[in-house]
């Protein structure tokens, strides 16, 4: 008998922006179909007409495409199992709750339609609700989860599966979906294990097999308890986009969280993340986020980008946050800049700050770090002797300017340094930056000579 092809789906509510758990649940979908050769459902649950907004599902798909999860089935791409947002599928509620009512699987009370667990039914006071409630002595729903191991529920009560207002419940309808559209593996959040019983009463209900379940770690704050909400700090996909990480970053940071490939690699093409990823390779204890991390992973895709794409990369970011001095320079200039600062910088974010004296003359003067540099020495002398080296010094080559500028410190008994930090602060203002002589090859001897001048004046 030969094995299903492999189904699975990621099934987001559009009720918020689009939060790093939802985006690491979708990743782990998409690796084991692209994996194993299956089908990657997308599905919008989207019965809470209350809490569901257009704008949140714009960003369900904006935040897949850029992440690069594309779907096989689902909104935009449709399939044979459509349609695939909740709120277009009532007529299949319909169809499947008048199986369970001729099944006498349900019954209304207060309004609501409840699902009817088989079982002997008693009376038990409850204490903690203060009320008496219908026990039902039900055996163990038993769960072989892929990830989890053996893990074996007990439902007890009967549960509500369309509320008063007419609507079908999440337990319903994630049952019944999964059902119609043949899904074969339900990959989600530890979270979701605790409805996994309330589910496997359903499917038995309807004469169906359940699916193999697969619950992954949740991942949990960068500091302190709990589950990282959508109020954390870096826990929105969006938020990455807006800073300029690179998607293939993201992306392999997030397989990380919960999933390790068998060796210490932190940096994976996605090719070789496909192959490798596994189920039994998903960890049970839960993953801590770590944003420094994930800069670090990013300033290594950074600093691998081809001149070419980290140049568009860089005017991409540069436009979006309205850097018009930068975005007004030469393309040749821009690129110059930029190809200095990508060996330097930890992302995009940092290059209207790490630049500006590139592309105005008016940059700010950073009062500690001049303090400091003219405390020391004479840098003013030092200024004054590299000013005269460089109005007859070759700036075609940061070899030759640096060659030259060591002669000159050799020749007066002094080191690099001692030229180097009054430099660099008289043209550009700071103390950090690219090497010295690659901030003159490009600023150009003019420039950098007016600002000397200048720093001296002041």
């Amino acid at each position: 008998m030969s094995t299903p092809k492999v189904r699975v789906r990621f099934a987001p509510s559009p009720t918020g922006f689009f939060h790093i758990g939802s985006a690491r649940t979708a990743l782990f979908n998409w690796l084991y179909a692209r994996h194993t050769g299956g089908t990657f459902v997308l599905r919008i649950e989207d019965t809470d007409k209350e809490r569901n907004s257009e704008e949140y599902l714009s960003v369900i798909y904006d935040s897949l495409r850029w992440l690069g999860m594309d779907w096989d089935e689902g909104p935009g791409k449709g399939g044979d199992f459509g349609p695939y947002r909740q709120s277009e599928r009532d007529a299949v509620y319909r169809e499947y709750l008048g199986k369970l009512q001729a099944a006498g699987r349900t019954y209304e009370k207060d309004g609501a339609i409840y699902f009817k667990l088989l079982g002997e039914r008693s009376e038990v006071f409850d204490e903690h609700r203060k009320k008496t409630v219908t026990k039902v002595a039900n055996t163990p729903a038993v769960i072989e989860d892929l990830i989890r191991g053996h893990v074996e529920r007990t439902e007890d009560e009967d549960f509500v599966i369309f509320r008063s207002d007419g609507n079908p419940v999440f337990h319903f309808v994630n049952v019944v979906d999964d059902i119609a559209m043949q899904i074969t593996h339900v990959i989600r959040g530890e979270d979701h294990l605790s409805n996994t019983s309330k589910h496997v009463e359903l499917f038995k209900a309807f004469g169906v097999t359940p699916p193999a379940f697969a619950h992954i770690p949740l991942i949990l704050k960068s500091n302190g308890p709990g589950k990282m909400s959508k109020r954390d700090q870096g826990a929105l996909i969006e938020e990455y986009q807006r800073r300029g990480y690179l998607p293939e970053a993201v992306v392999n940071f997030l397989c990380l969280l919960g999933w390790n490939p068998g060796d210490n690699r932190e940096k994976m093409p996605i090719e070789e993340i496909i192959r490798l990823f596994d189920l039994p390779g998903v960890n049970q204890s839960n993953a801590r986020f770590d944003e420094k991390k994930m800069a670090h992973v990013n300033m290594g895709y950074l600093l691998e980008l081809p001149a070419d794409a980290f140049v568009a990369h860089a005017r991409a970011y540069l436009e979006r946050h309205n850097a018009t001095a930068a975005l007004a320079a030469a393309p040749a200039f821009f690129r110059e800049v930029m190809l200095l600062s990508q060996p330097k910088v930890k992302s995009v974010e940092e290059l209207p700050a790490y630049t500006v004296y590139f592309f105005s003359d008016e940059y700010p003067v950073d009062a500690k770090v001049r303090e400091k540099v003219m405390a020391k020495g004479d840098p003013k002398a030092r200024l004054r002797e590299l000013i005269e080296l460089l109005r007859t010094a070759d700036f075609g080559s940061d070899l030759a300017l640096e060659t030259a500028i060591k002669d000159l410190a050799t020749k007066n008994s002094l080191g690099f340094g001692d030229y180097q930090s009054v430099a660099r602060l008289a043209v550009s203002g700071t103390n950090v930056g690219p090497s010295i002589t690659g901030l003159f090859r490009v600023l150009g001897r003019d420039k950098v000579l007016a600002r000397m001048e200048r720093f001296l004046a002041a």
